[in-house]
């Protein structure tokens, strides 16, 4: 690569630190161009420290053998799985296809294989390897001491190359392959970025994009119930992407929030990841997390974790940047229980695992990083020139068997960097038969191989690879999705570690009776915002974050209509137990069993039967004095009404129809009407009898006994024409009133068979025989002067002070209690027991003394002497104008009265 002079001849044209390098300032103006330091390549010397493998075609190659040093050191440890059996894969697989008759015939497969130090800048440095035979160069200006142009070897060209394995290094080192048409095939870079084309179009890998790993993720997610994760991911492109791709399908798909997302830096400060961690807890709910990371970050989250004593809380969901990888994992697997990791589907290569655990130190000197590989996995040091011995550390005696002395699993990645290769084989050969039919070899066609047509035989690859699985390119040069789902379980007592749990290919199938979480607990953890509401609450949602709500009851009459909302039950229905809808309210009516009714009832029979025996006892001494005296006419008009002031006890009690309806509206008011109508008559009979006594000596009028039974009939008459005029109005008919009993609590809720008859009818229905009855009870106040030997109006005034005792009570209780959900009861038990104490006052006052004078005292029942009205008449003025100053000026006149009604 570099000029070669005679002996003791040196170069021109260029001073230190650059020398006689010819290729140096090509070089410089591409890594100017490229924003790289010169002074970074000069310290790495003239010549890439690089694998050369001798070829008729010369492949390129780039693998992380070692990871990122620290700050100012490009490179770190050495990367055991990742590194040197992914870089052993592309040997194996050159191996492979040189030794194979069929593909390639006559070809001889070389490399370059370049170590990118798990760092995209110090990829692209290395990389420049790739392009420098293709840089133009001016060597005109080079001579060597004796005047003479110099030797110019012919510089390495190289075809393709099979790299890089993360994303942020393909990205930077695709950016240089394009300008120079170099077809670029990674084994491991699935940034959704390296699909865009118009970018990246000499990209294509064997990996699908984390756009499918994405989609695969959040099906994941979903099928485990999960609604509420936050993400993490590596600054860098296959991070970020691997999250944006994340996040716009699950915006897509729906159902599904972001708590947190979070970025960990590419240069984590101290303390960084604690604070992660922390911002993590921030979202407690929010347990799953969805982790795009290297190696390196993952393991620095899990400790984190386990720092501040979350081993058990979060439930990470891995990329495959995770896998099935023990190295993130190592000293941490308690934090790490549970894992659900995603890969591409891969199988285990036992060619490839002969191949590597029969290496060793003298078989294998091709790979000049294999002795720095060998000390680590065997923890042993080799003796090198200039290197001092670490007297810390065994010797390496060079006989260590791979997987005998050393823990040895095949790297994830081996599958496709072998597809990779062969991806590039199939493209050449395809190409060589094509452009060269009837070479043995490489012709003038293929030297040198375009890139541009070389990526078209690329995209037209389709073979079975070394899995058995088919290798094929989409438009966009990506490999179909394809994945295994791995869940790391620790507790798995007969096989710990990872476990194959399911598969993804353009749809889930996920084995779920196989997960195990923490503490061998099979039931899959929450990571949800909020908790599913009961039966019968909607969800209040959080504005701006929709997976996350408040439960609200639907309380009252309310029923839940959908999840979001609640909505009244129709007013004859109240809402079911558990508020998921409607069912019909209780129809409810008083019974005759109810302590309600008993009391009513029990006073109605004693009263009828009162009642009764007093008719009959009438009845039986209709001619006797007492009877006649008592003026049997109305007497019996007034039991009349007593019994049916009585009989709507019943009535009020029976269950509602029409004909009960119309009865009760007949006699509700009928009874009382009766009574009071036949004792007002009686009460203004004597009024004005006394007041005609006064006056004159002649008789007043109608007072004889069928004029008191006229007007008797005429005041009823009223009471039945309103009632008839309300028939004809309002036809009586039953209601359900679901307002009487419709309390707070709806599992109370009732609905009251009841007549139409509202609280202001009923009134009405009353309010003629309280007019009766008020009037009637003027007249007994002004009948008051009556001697106490009258049977008559003196009982008839403690009656009406009585009753309207007993009805001025009955309003505040009747009125007071409507809006009680005991209404109905109440008041009808109000109402029945009103009537019947006003029916049982008038019947004790008026006719039961009577009915024991006529069964007990038979003696008294008997006629006095009879007085004509006008005897009567001037006897009373006589004995009034004798005690008129004793009575204060008022006349007594209880003589003429008792004389002429028992005349009567």
């Amino acid at each position: 690569m570099t000029s070669q002079c005679h002996k003791s001849q040196s170069c021109f044209g260029f001073g230190p630190p650059f020398g006689c390098h010819v290729t140096t300032f090509p070089r410089l103006l591409l890594m100017l161009f490229l924003g790289l330091s010169p002074e970074t390549w000069a310290q790495q010397g003239t010549q890439p420290h690089s694998i050369k493998i001798e070829g008729d075609i010369t492949l390129g190659g780039l693998f992380p053998v070692h990871s990122r040093g620290p700050a100012g050191v490009p490179c770190g440890e050495i990367k055991r799985e990742k590194g040197i059996h992914r870089m052993e894969a592309m040997l194996y697989a050159l191996d492979q296809i040189n030794s194979d008759p069929d593909l390639l015939p006559n070809i001889t497969l070389g490399a370059r294989i370049l170590d990118t130090c798990s760092r995209d800048t110090y990829a692209l440095e290395q990389s420049l390897t790739f392009v420098q035979a293709l840089i133009q160069k001016d060597n005109s200006d080079v001579r060597c001491s004796n005047g003479e142009p110099p030797i110019i070897p012919k510089p390495e060209r190289v075809v393709g190359v099979i790299g890089a394995s993360g994303s942020s290094v393909s990205i930077m080192v695709a950016n240089v392959l394009r300008l120079f048409a170099i077809p670029q095939i990674s084994y491991a870079s699935t940034a959704p970025e390296l699909s865009d084309k118009s970018r990246y179009e000499f990209f294509s890998r064997v990996v699908p994009p984390d756009s499918y790993q994405a989609q695969a993720m959040v099906d994941i997610v979903k099928a485990m119930g999960w609604n509420y994760v936050s993400t993490l991911a590596s600054e860098g492109n296959y991070g970020e992407s691997g999250v944006d791709a994340f996040l716009q399908i699950s915006r897509e798909a729906g159902g599904l929030c972001i708590a947190q997302s979070i970025k960990i830096p590419r240069e984590p400060k101290p303390g960084g990841f604690d604070k992660i961690i922390k911002r993590l807890m921030e979202t407690s709910n929010a347990r799953g997390v969805i982790i795009f990371a290297n190696e390196d970050d993952i393991r620095r989250v899990l400790e984190a974790a386990k720092r501040v004593n979350l081993t058990g809380h979060f439930l990470f969901v891995g990329s495959d940047s995770w896998g099935a990888k023990s190295s993130p994992i190592l000293d941490q697997e308690d934090v790490a229980e549970g894992a659900v990791t995603i890969l591409p589907k891969r199988a285990s290569i036992d060619g490839f695992d002969n191949y590597f655990t029969s290496r060793s130190l003298e078989n294998n000197r091709r790979n000049i990083w294999f002795a720095e590989y060998w000390e680590d996995d065997f923890k042993c040091k080799l003796t090198r020139p200039g290197i001092k011995y670490d007297l810390g550390r065994r010797k390496c005696t060079g006989e260590e068997r791979i997987a005998q002395e050393s823990q040895y699993e095949q790297e994830g990645k081996v599958q496709f960097v072998i597809d990779a290769v062969y991806v590039m084989a199939h493209a050449l050969h395809s190409m060589h038969l094509d452009l060269c039919p009837s070479s043995m070899g490489v012709c003038e066609k293929m030297d040198p191989v375009e890139g541009s047509k070389l990526l078209q035989y690329i995209r037209s690859v389709n073979f079975n690879g070394s899995a058995g699985t088919g290798v094929m390119f989409n438009e966009n040069g990506d490999a179909p999705g394809r994945y295994d789902i791995f869940q790391f379980q620790l507790s798995n007592t007969t096989n710990p570690g990872y476990r194959c749990i399911g598969q993804w290919t353009n749809h889930l199938r996920l084995n779920a009776e196989e997960m195990q979480w923490s503490g061998g607990d099979s039931a899959v953890p929450d990571s949800v915002c909020s908790f599913p509401c009961e039966l019968g609450e909607r969800k209040k949602m959080v504005k701006g974050v929709p997976c996350c709500w408040h439960c609200e009851l639907c309380d009252g009459y309310q029923y839940q209509q959908d999840e979001l909302n609640c909505d009244m039950c129709p007013f004859d229905m109240r809402p079911m137990p558990n508020r998921t809808g409607c069912r019909s309210t209780p129809i409810i009516k008083l019974e005759w069993s109810s302590p309600w009714a008993i009391i009513p009832v029990f006073l109605a029979v004693l009263g009828i039967l009162a009642t009764s025996g007093c008719i009959i006892t009438f009845i039986r001494f209709n001619d006797s004095p007492i009877v006649r005296a008592s003026g049997r006419e109305l007497s019996y008009v007034l039991l009349t009404g007593i019994f049916l002031i009585y009989l709507i006890t019943f009535l009020m009690i029976a269950e509602p129809s029409a004909p009960v309806c119309a009865f009760r509206r007949l006699l509700l008011g009928l009874g009382m009407c009766i009574t009071y109508s036949a004792m007002l008559t009686k009460t203004n009979r004597i009024y004005r009898i006394f007041e005609q006594g006064k006056k004159a000596v002649t008789p007043p009028p109608f007072i004889s006994p069928a004029s008191q039974l006229i007007i008797t009939f005429i005041l009823i008459g009223v009471q039945l024409l309103g009632v008839f005029i309300w028939f004809g109005v309002v036809p009586p008919h039953t209601i359900i009133d679901y307002e009487e009993q419709r309390p707070p609590n709806p599992e109370f809720a009732r609905g009251v068979l009841k007549c139409d008859m509202s609280d202001l009818a009923l009134v009405l229905c009353l309010s003629y025989s309280i007019v009766l009855m008020v009037t009637c009870t003027v007249y007994a106040i002004k009948s008051r002067g009556v001697p106490e030997t009258f049977n008559e109006a003196k009982p008839i005034g403690f009656t009406m002070y009585t009753t309207c005792i007993v009805w001025l009570a009955f309003v505040p209780i009747f009125f007071g209690t409507a809006q009680s959900t005991e209404k109905m009861f109440i008041q009808t038990t109000t109402l029945t027991v009103s009537m019947s104490l006003s029916a049982t006052v008038s019947l004790g006052m008026l006719y039961i003394p009577k009915v024991y004078v006529i069964i007990f005292h038979p003696e008294q029942n008997v006629q006095k002497r009879k007085k004509s009205f006008k005897a009567v008449a001037s006897a009373v003025t006589t004995q009034l104008s004798q005690k008129e100053d004793k009575q204060n000026g008022e006349p007594k006149s209880s003589a003429i009265m008792l004389t002429y009604c028992h005349s009567k």
